[in-house]
């Protein structure tokens, strides 16, 4: 069976990729991944008809109305705010978000520390199992977007960073 880390990687490259479905049976398992547009993925078990337990990670399409077309364009016409980042950190994976490595520990970074790419930025528990996430890249921390406990979705902004 594929381990975490592994099934991470390939919604990774699916999310990068033109390709919209990916299915992987070995061993009875099977895993099935399916792309739509930035809405999260939730693990699902369901049983086949072999009786074997498989894992599929199932997305819902939702669509939301344009109510008023006009406003809409008169909001993105507006003059943008300056960013104070360039480089968001994102939930790797639908879980639960923990600022620290245990609730008598201190947080792992705040608004202001300076961080490397392989600094651990915070936990992302899924499934019973705690999955450190790294910053990824060099620089500041500007915004944390999360609250510690808060239940986070694949893709979701953690961090803003200030590259540099």
């Amino acid at each position: 069976m594929l381990s975490i880390q592994e099934i991470n990687q390939l919604i990774e490259k699916l999310d990068q990729s033109s390709i919209d479905e990916f299915s992987y049976e070995a061993n009875g398992a099977k895993v099935k991944l399916k792309k739509n547009k930035g809405l999260a993925a939730s693990p699902v078990p369901s049983q086949s008809l072999s009786g074997t337990t498989e894992n599929k990670v199932q997305q819902s399409e939702v669509s939301v109305p344009k109510e008023n077309e006009a406003e809409e364009e008169k909001i993105t016409n507006e003059p943008q705010q300056t960013q104070d980042y360039d480089h968001e950190i994102v939930a790797p994976m639908v879980g639960t978000f923990y600022s620290s490595p245990s609730p008598d520990k201190p947080v792992y970074v705040q608004i202001g520390d300076k961080v490397d790419a392989e600094s651990i930025v915070c936990i992302v528990e899924a499934m019973k199992l705690f999955n450190e996430i790294e910053a990824d890249v060099n620089g500041t921390i500007t915004e944390i977007l999360v609250e510690d406990g808060e239940l986070v979705e694949y893709g979701q902004p953690l961090f803003r960073i200030k590259q540099g």
